[in-house]
């Protein structure tokens, strides 16, 4: 059920949230108030130029490009907190460090490289307060993910596919530099140009063609079970990365490709991965085709990637098999006219849940808990937005409030997940 929209923010891109009181000395301590209202932080993220994007955005420049909102767990409600007053110009993606008061966002530009910046996190206040700002060494910079130990963070960069390893400072968590960069173009130059390009909002046969050209990797996660597999989908070429990630080294050996999807098929165009929470179990949004491809997750060839040394890493076998692919949207339901934003697994791990730009809703699948289609999906139930264009949406902590970015119609929407 929508519970709110709140209209605070212009052309919002992502939102990230953490809890207001955590395990860390330099917190306020919990309260009997926070324990009663069960607080926690919102931070959404906004465009603020449209004309160096990828995509072509309708809707308002936002002014300011990031807000940070109090959440109530009992009853959903936002409320404003504060706005960053510094200059920082379309932070596309966010993502909080798991153990300190630290939010991480990246720009995105196709013109100019992105930059990483680490923004301290008051949480009495909810200001953000920037503490350092690092070359992300690419374009379009859409991803962040951060290693089990916190010692390095993953970065993707869209436009020119870019994959990038940071260290962080153990003590402050501020970037550091970089310690590698793979370049799955091996340093050729694109085909499409920065300068003039089609928009990447559009899914018709053309629009798909050009968008397919280049390589264009648009995440980054780590395996859940070793944290030592890497796994980027590449949107123009229709396939999941593997590498073999060496976190004291810093970098990453290519490790082979997989298929988004079942094979013959053409313009899938996997956006994001996730793992299930228990199973061995992954699932990738493919954008371009709006559906979802299941895959599962091969223990023992994993051990043999990661035993096998970067030397060999080449040589490894695929470690994800396609067990199932399933549509997002209605069938009636045009495909060239959405394309895929978000995907997420409840923590619960009972449901998966994807964005769709266009037919502007979320679509929950209830994931199947009984062998022999443990871990495959089913349609629950379709939601609109009651916005345009959901290109994120995130989960509170409790797992109970969902709350979506209408990217188009500059309004978010909190929801009620039972």
């Amino acid at each position: 059920l929508p519970i709110s929209t709140p209209q605070f923010t212009r052309h919002p891109a992502s939102l990230s949230t953490t809890r207001a009181t955590m395990t860390d000395s330099r917190l306020v301590p919990e309260t009997a108030f926070t324990q009663h209202r069960r607080q926690q932080l919102v931070v959404v993220s906004s465009y603020t130029r449209f004309d160096n994007l990828a995509h072509g955005p309708r809707g308002t420049e936002a002014k300011k490009s990031l807000y940070t909102f109090w959440m109530d767990t009992s009853d959903g409600q936002m409320v404003l907190l504060s706005v960053v007053e510094d200059e920082c110009m379309n932070p596309a993606f966010s993502r909080f460090h798991p153990r300190k008061n630290v939010l991480y966002t990246c720009t995105e530009s196709v013109a100019e490289h992105g930059e990483i910046d680490t923004w301290g996190v008051c949480p009495k206040t909810g200001l953000l307060k920037r503490l350092g700002t690092y070359n992300a060494g690419g374009t379009s910079t859409c991803y962040i993910t951060l290693d089990k130990a916190c010692a390095n963070m993953l970065v993707v960069n869209y436009w020119n596919a870019t994959i990038g390893v940071f260290g962080l400072d153990k003590d402050t968590g501020v970037v550091t530099g970089l310690r590698s960069l793979f370049d799955p173009n091996e340093g050729r130059p694109m085909k499409a140009r920065h300068d003039r390009h089609v928009n990447h909002s559009n899914n018709d046969s053309s629009a798909q063609e050009e968008r397919q050209a280049d390589p264009h990797s648009h995440a980054v996660i780590l395996d859940p079970f070793f944290g030592r597999i890497a796994y980027v989908p590449d949107l123009g070429m229709d396939l999941i990365r593997q590498f073999r990630y060496d976190a004291e080294a810093g970098n990453l050996a290519a490790a082979g490709t997989v298929s988004s999807g079942p094979p013959g098929r053409k313009a899938l165009g996997p956006r994001y991965i996730e793992f299930h929470p228990t199973l061995p179990i992954c699932y990738v949004v493919n954008e371009l085709a709006s559906d979802v491809s299941v895959f599962e997750f091969d223990r023992e060839a994993a051990e043999e990637l990661i035993s096998g040394g970067s030397e060999k890493a080449a040589q490894a076998k695929p470690t994800l098999r396609l067990v199932q692919s399933v549509r997002t949207i209605p069938d009636a339901f045009p495909g060239e006219m959405n394309t895929c934003g978000r995907l997420a697994v409840h923590s619960s791990g009972s449901f998966v849940l994807v964005s769709n730009r266009g037919h502007d809703s979320i679509t929950v699948f209830r994931v199947h808990q009984e062998a022999p289609n443990q871990g495959l999906l089913s349609v629950a139930t379709t939601q609109h937005t009651r916005g345009a264009t959901p290109r994120h949406f995130q989960f509170d902590g409790s797992g109970q409030w969902l709350i979506t970015a209408n990217q188009d119609s500059d309004s978010i929407g909190v929801f009620r997940f039972n």
